[in-house]
C-alpha cells in the first residue's frame, strides 16, 4: 500500500540504466519511493489514497544545487554597475549589517525560489564567501535553517572560519542601535561546532551542515606573509578535523591559482571534500582530484567562470565527480538550475568549438545524481529508485516552447526553465502544487523579504547602490 502515486507521466529516474519511461509512475509510501516503472505495472502492484495525474508532464528527481550563498537573495544586483561595490556590500552586510531576521527572511525567499524552480536540495554558504561568513553567533544559522524548514526544501548549510588576520569586526543590532564586537578564530570555530551539534542531519535530514574554510591561493602567500599563512593553514586543518570527526561535508569556495595542490599538501582533500569553482586547474591538480576522489562544484554562470574555466570535461574524463551549482542569486544569476544546465553545455561547447561536448543527459546528471554524490547523499536522493527519499518534480510540458510532445529528455534540458515546474515533492510531502507553495504564504514571504531588504539598506547606508547607472544601456548607437 502506498500513500501517493504519480502516474501517466514521462519518468526519467536517472537510475543506472538511464531509462526514459514514456508512460511511467512513481509510488510513494511515507517519505520514500516504493516503486518506479511503467504505469500499468506500478498500478497493478500498488494502490494509494491519493494519485496525481502526470499526463503531459515530465517526472524528474528533485534538482540539486551544490553551491550557493545565503544572503545573496536580498542583495542581488545592488551596486553591480560599480566595480567592487557589490562585493564590498556583501562583506559589510554579512558581518556588520545583518540580523537573524535578515537571515530568516532571505532563507525563506531563496528556498521559495528554489522550490518554484524544482530545486529540492541546495547548499547555502552562510555569507558571501570564505572571508565574510556569519560565524560569530549560532543565532544567524538557526534563523536560516528555520526559514528553509518553513518552505519545505532540503538545505546543506555551510559555515566556518574566515581568512586571517583575526579578529574581524562583526556587529549586533537592537533596533537601529549597532554594537560592534571583535570576533576571533576561536569564536568562529566554537560557533561552527555549535551549529553542527544543533542542526546537522536534523529534521529527517532536511537540514545538514557542511564545514568551510578559506581557499589559500598563490596570491595569499605574499598577502599574508609566513606567520599568518601558517596560522591560516593550521586553522584550516582544525576545521577539517572537525568535519571528519562529525561526518560533515567539507567545502571551499574559489579554488584557483595553485590552491588544489596546496589543499592536498595540507591533507584536506578527500571523498567528502567539495571544491567550488576550481578554475584553470593544472593537469596535476586534475589528477589530485581523481586520486583523492575529491568532488567539484561547477558554477558556469558565476563571475569566476568569466575569469577562468573549470575543466569539467577533463575532470570527468579523469573520473572526478563534477556537480552543478548556481552560485546563488546575485549579482546577476538565479536559482534556476535549468538555466545553469543550458549555460553549462554552451559554455564548454564554445570553449572546444564542438557542439557535441557535454550531452544533455550528462548535464542533467550533474544537477541530480552527481549533485547527490557530491554531497555524500547518493544513497538517499538524486534519482528515483525504490528505497530512496521521495524528492521529485513534475515539469509541465504543455507549453509552446516545450511542444510537440516528443524527445522529452531533450525538452527538459535544452528548452525548459524553472517556471515550467508544476509540482514538487520533498520527503514524500507535496510542497509545491500547481506552481504554488503549500507550506508558506508566498505573499508573506515576499513582503518579509522586502522589509528586511529595506532595513538592511538603512543599516548600511547603501541606498545609492540602487540607482540606475548611466551606462546601463551601453554606448548610444546611431540610427
Amino acid at each position: 500500500m502506498a500513500d501517493l502515486i504519480i502516474s501517466g507521466g514521462v519518468v526519467i529516474p536517472m537510475d543506472l540504466a538511464r531509462r526514459v519511461i514514456e508512460d511511467g509512475a512513481v509510488a510513494i509510501a511515507g517519505d520514500h519511493i516504493v516503486a518506479v516503472g511503467p504505469t500499468a505495472e506500478v498500478l497493478a502492484a500498488h494502490q494509494a489514497p491519493r494519485t496525481i495525474d502526470a499526463a503531459r508532464k515530465l517526472v524528474l528527481p528533485g534538482l540539486i544545487d551544490v553551491h550557493a550563498h545565503a544572503g545573496h537573495g536580498l542583495i542581488k544586483s545592488m551596486g553591480a554597475a560599480q566595480p567592487g561595490a557589490w562585493e564590498a556590500l556583501c562583506g559589510e552586510v554579512y558581518t556588520t549589517g545583518s540580523t537573524p531576521a535578515f537571515w530568516r527572511a532571505e532563507a525563506e525567499l531563496a528556498a521559495l525560489e528554489r522550490l518554484r524552480f524544482g530545486v529540492t536540495t541546495g547548499v547555502s554558504l552562510l555569507g558571501g564567501g570564505d572571508t565574510v561568513m556569519r560565524s560569530d553567533d549560532p543565532a544567524h544559522a538557526a534563523a536560516h535553517c528555520e526559514g528553509v524548514l518553513a518552505v519545505g526544501t532540503r538545505d546543506v548549510l555551510a559555515i566556518g572560519s574566515t581568512r586571517p588576520p583575526h579578529p574581524r569586526t562583526y556587529a549586533d543590532w537592537k533596533g537601529d542601535q549597532r554594537k560592534d564586537k571583535p570576533v576571533d578564530f576561536e569564536t568562529q570555530f566554537a560557533t561552527t561546532a555549535q551549529v553542527v551539534a544543533d542542526w546537522h542531519d536534523s529534521h529527517d535530514r532536511r537540514i545538514s551542515v557542511a564545514l568551510l574554510t578559506p581557499v589559500l591561493r598563490n596570491e595569499h602567500v605574499g598577502e599574508l606573509g609566513p606567520t599568518l599563512m601558517e596560522e591560516a593553514m593550521e586553522q584550516t586543518r582544525r576545521v577539517r578535523r572537525l568535519s571528519r570527526d562529525t561526518g560533515t561535508i567539507f567545502t571551499q569556495d574559489g579554488h584557483w591559482r595553485g590552491s588544489v595542490e596546496r589543499a592536498q599538501a595540507m591533507g584536506i582533500l578527500g571523498p567528502d571534500a567539495l571544491l567550488s569553482h576550481a578554475i584553470d586547474l593544472s593537469e596535476a591538480e586534475i589528477a589530485l582530484c581523481a586520486e583523492t576522489d575529491t568532488k567539484i562544484a561547477h558554477n558556469p554562470s558565476a563571475i569566476a567562470s568569466v575569469m577562468g574555466r573549470c575543466p569539467v570535461t577533463e575532470l570527468m574524463d579523469a573520473g572526478v565527480t563534477v556537480a552543478l551549482g548556481s552560485d546563488a542569486t546575485a549579482p546577476d544569476r538565479s536559482g534556476d538550475m535549468f538555466r545553469h544546465m543550458q549555460q553549462c553545455m554552451h559554455y564548454h561547447r564554445t570553449h572546444f568549438r564542438d557542439p557535441d561536448i557535454l550531452p544533455p543527459g550528462q548535464v542533467l546528471a550533474m544537477a541530480t545524481i552527481d549533485g547527490a554524490r557530491a554531497l555524500g547523499m547518493e544513497n538517499e536522493i538524486g534519482s528515483l529508485e525504490p528505497g530512496k527519499k521521495a524528492d521529485l518534480l513534475l515539469l509541465d510540458l504543455a507549453s509552446p516552447h516545450l511542444y510537440p510532445l516528443n524527445m522529452p529528455a531533450y525538452r527538459a534540458v535544452c528548452f525548459a526553465n524553472g517556471n515550467d515546474v508544476h509540482s514538487v515533492i520533498v520527503n514524500g510531502e507535496v510542497v509545491l502544487e500547481e506552481r504554488r507553495a503549500v507550506k508558506v504564504d508566498e505573499t508573506a514571504v515576499l513582503e518579509a523579504a522586502q522589509i528586511e531588504c529595506e532595513r538592511m539598506i538603512a543599516r548600511t547606508g547603501s541606498a545609492g547602490l540602487l540607482a540606475m547607472p548611466a551606462d546601463f544601456f551601453g554606448q548610444p548607437h546611431r540610427r
